[in-house]
């Protein structure tokens, strides 16, 4: 699976991949590689993640983002264009912000919670353009890539609910921090000046009033998620039992 997901974003084979974040000492909350390597992607913050994989077909944005004369104005247009994938536009602007170029200011594009749990962490992302991803504690992977009217709809509440939290912040400045510890709850908000994060113990953040919001939209994502998850395992284990 991850190796096909990799193919159809046109990146690093999971592989690959899994090894350059091992040698760059990324984070890795989880104990498969190719799992830390599709959480570190949801950040959308290390470019090298998205560049070209030898063999492989660029598309048009990783030609505009990564040939040897890379087209500064192509890439404007794909980090403005609102038709655009959320996170492919996260990845232009921060191109664009890394090499000098100017980028407008609380732009969100992203929405990701994360929270510790017994045996691991739980990390829910949501994008404008609807998609979700999910991974569980245990390192089980579910995304969606839209089509599913009330999983977008949850989605791009969540994005929605944290727009006024992004409003009373401003860019974290720092490299982005390992997990977050148990008890605590982390949201990072994909801006298109940069990564915005806020978190503290659960138990406070679900009562702050900007934070409780997205806390409680969050929640919601995920109760669809798991539905959506288990009805496709019953329909697959239904599909094995008649073969």
């Amino acid at each position: 699976m991850f190796r096909k997901l990799a193919s159809l974003l046109g990146l690093k084979s999971a592989s690959t991949s899994a090894n350059d974040l091992a040698e760059q000492k990324s984070p890795a909350p989880y104990k498969q590689a190719e799992i830390n390597f599709i959480y570190n992607l949801l950040f959308c913050d290390d470019l090298s993640l998205f560049e070209l994989q030898n063999g492989e077909p660029p598309t048009y944005w990783q030609l505009a983002l990564f040939s040897q004369s890379p087209d500064v104005e192509a890439i404007r247009h794909i980090a403005e264009n609102q038709d655009e994938e959320s996170r492919i536009r996260a990845v232009a602007y921060n191109w664009l912000r890394e090499h000098g170029h100017p980028v407008p200011s609380r732009q969100l594009l992203g929405v990701i919670v994360e929270v510790p749990v017994a045996g691991g962490l739980d990390t829910l992302a949501a994008y404008p353009d609807g998609r979700v991803r999910y991974i569980n504690h245990t390192g089980k992977l579910a995304v969606f890539e839209g089509g599913v009217e009330q999983l977008e709809a949850k989605a791009k509440a969540l994005v929605a609910s944290a727009i006024p939290a992004v409003n009373n912040m401003g860019p974290w400045e720092e490299s982005r921090l390992p997990p977050p510890a148990k008890g605590n709850v982390r949201m990072t908000f994909l801006v298109s000046d940069g990564l915005y994060l806020g978190q503290g113990p659960f138990a406070l953040m679900e009562k702050e009033p900007l934070a409780a919001p997205v806390i409680q939209n969050a929640g919601g994502l995920l109760q669809i998620v798991m539905n959506l998850s288990t009805q496709s395992q019953a329909t697959d284990s239904s599909d094995t039992s008649k073969n």
